[in-house]
C-alpha cells in the first residue's frame, strides 16, 4: 500500500445547484482523507462556479483508497446548505503520481449537481520502513548514563 503525501488543488467548480434563492451562494468545501478533515476557504458571492485554486496536503498511509470533497453553501443565520459531495478513487494518482486538473461530478441523493475540479500530486514516503525500524529499544546509542 502506498505512503507518502497527497497534495491536493482545489481549482474550481462548475455548474453547482444553486441552494440560494435569493443570494448567490457562498461555496466551500470538505475534504475527508481517511480520517483527516480539511475546509477551503468561502468562495463569497461567486455562486454555481467558484474558483478557488488552493492546495491540501494529506499524510497517506495504509489503507488509503479515496478521498472525499463534500460541498457546502454558507449560511448565516442558519446551518449551512449541503451542495453535493464528489469521492475520488486514488489508486490513479498513486500509479501516475499526478493528475492534472479534471472534473469530478458532484452528486447528492444518487443526483448530478455539477462538477468539482481538482488537481492530485503524490510523492511516495522515502523510507519506506516495516513497522520495526522506526521504534526505540534503546541500547548504547540512547544510553544516558554517565560513568
Amino acid at each position: 500500500m502506498p505512503h507518502g503525501t497527497l497534495e491536493v488543488v482545489l481549482v474550481s467548480a462548475k455548474g453547482l445547484e444553486d441552494t440560494d434563492f435569493l443570494n448567490s451562494m457562498d461555496p466551500y468545501v470538505n475534504f475527508t482523507c481517511r480520517t483527516q478533515e480539511q475546509k477551503s476557504s468561502i468562495s463569497s458571492g461567486q455562486g454555481t462556479s467558484p474558483e478557488w485554486n488552493e492546495t491540501f496536503i494529506f499524510t497517506v498511509s495504509e489503507g488509503t483508497t479515496e478521498l472525499i470533497a463534500k460541498i457546502f453553501d454558507k449560511d448565516v443565520g442558519t446551518e449551512d446548505d449541503s451542495v453535493g459531495e464528489a469521492t475520488i478513487a486514488l489508486e490513479p494518482v498513486f500509479l501516475e503520481g499526478e493528475i492534472p486538473p479534471t472534473a469530478y461530478n458532484v452528486v447528492k441523493n444518487e443526483e448530478f449537481k455539477g462538477e468539482i475540479w481538482i488537481a492530485l500530486s503524490f510523492k511516495p514516503s522515502e523510507n519506506r520502513s516495516r513497522g520495526f525500524e522506526d521504534e526505540s529499544y534503546g541500547g548504547w546509542k540512547n544510553s544516558e548514563a554517565s560513568y
